[in-house]
């Protein structure tokens, strides 16, 4: 077997503020998460078969060129601006993958984007799909609200499309605007076979790092971001964002004045946050007086109001209070991210945060079964690392 021909990784997200407001037209908040899925992709001499690996859902599948091959799209497929696959190759790829159209565990999905992505462009291009091994990991928990569909589906787009030749491989870590927006449009893709209806948010954090905001369906990212520390707590518990969304919706329509209010309310976080980010991210300018201290508290102080709202959106859990209660104890702030009900928390760490603090939350929080990762917001999107040899 070959050296690696390519590795590329891209980074999970984490919402910041506006969680559940967003569905209601209200602006949210998003970052990336240095948490990341690496994908590798060995080619194989004179092979004639297609290997995938995701050790994290235990799965190893292996096809034969040809069979893949096989499974054409119809229509016409514009490789930059790549469509839904129809029904009649949805079902070929679902036969391709062994299992029926009313399968949609999590293995079943992952194959499906990795089949659609690969027929897809390998019918496309010039240069054909290469066989061989692709092994993606991810530091990504699966089903956390952080992402980890959307990372596996940039880092696949990424690196089929630079194996393939339809964008250029990059001379340093990462591809210019104009490539990184066709993986993002494969990497969307791949997210609507997983998710059905997604916002684009996740795979566009992945695709272009930093932070975004995000507003009836309009993606704006940010110019600059401060790479903010923080805790990533993952309280495991089972939840549904499904019904987590209609509760909300249900609440609403009981309540619709007292649910407006709270809703604007978190609109107006995030567009504070918005603000707070972009001047910690700034340039210093001389002479100016250092507001580092003052953005970090107003930053604490609009974690601590929001997971208040959220609480009064219906969204919260005693995991999570735990989780507030524990860091409250230490001085630090921090507040569900993504449906709520369970799920992740972050906290906020200031970067004069005592190590031993940072010791004792995480042992704490270890203590009650929770999994903690100390990490940072506004990584660097989708990016290659190494060369071929």
């Amino acid at each position: 077997m070959s050296d690696p021909e390519i590795v590329v990784s891209a980074p999970g997200k984490v919402i910041l503020f506006g969680e559940h407001a967003v569905v209601y037209g209200r602006k949210a908040i998003a970052a990336s998460l240095d948490l990341r899925t690496q994908l590798k992709i060995h080619l194989i001499p004179d092979s004639t078969a297609v290997t995938l690996e995701l050790p994290d859902i235990s799965l190893s599948n292996t096809w034969q060129v040809a069979d893949l091959a096989a499974a054409q799209p119809t229509g016409n497929v514009d490789v930059k601006n790549p469509s839904p696959p129809s029904d009649k190759y949805l079902a070929a790829l679902h036969r391709l993958a062994g299992t029926d159209t009313d399968h949609t565990d999590t293995r079943t999905l992952a194959l499906l984007a990795f089949l659609y992505m690969y027929t897809s462009i390998h019918h496309t291009t010039v240069r054909k799909c290469p066989a061989g091994r692709f092994h993606a990991a991810s530091q990504l928990p699966p089903g956390a609200g952080l992402g980890s569909s959307a990372a596996y589906c940039t880092a696949l787009a990424a690196g089929l499309l630079t194996m393939c030749n339809v964008i250029s491989r990059p001379e340093g870590k990462t591809w210019s605007k104009e490539d990184l927006e066709v993986i993002n449009a494969w990497a969307f893709q791949g997210e609507k076979l997983i998710h059905g209806n997604p916002s684009g948010i996740d795979n566009s954090v992945s695709t272009f790092g930093d932070a975004i905001s995000f507003k009836s369906g309009k993606i704006s990212p940010f110019e600059s971001v401060a790479a903010l520390k923080i805790l990533l707590v993952n309280t495991k518990g089972p939840r549904s964002t499904k019904v987590l969304v209609q509760g909300v919706r249900d609440r609403y329509n009981r309540l619709p004045a007292i649910m407006e209010p709270i809703l604007d309310s978190i609109e107006e976080i995030s567009c504070t946050c918005e603000r707070v980010l972009l001047e910690l991210g700034g340039s210093p300018v001389d002479g100016q007086e250092n507001t580092q201290g003052k953005n970090y508290q107003i930053l604490e102080e609009l974690v601590d109001i929001c997971q208040c709202l959220l609480n009064a959106l219906g969204v919260g859990h005693p995991s999570l209070d735990q989780v507030s209660s524990i860091t409250a104890k230490h001085g630090l702030h921090s507040k569900l991210t993504g449906a709520g009900g369970g799920g992740c928390a972050l906290v906020l760490l200031r970067p004069d945060t005592a190590p031993d603090v940072i010791d004792k939350v995480t042992a704490e929080l270890r203590d009650c079964g929770y999994d903690v990762w100390e990490t940072s917001i506004g990584a660097t999107g989708v990016s290659q690392h190494s060369q071929p040899k």
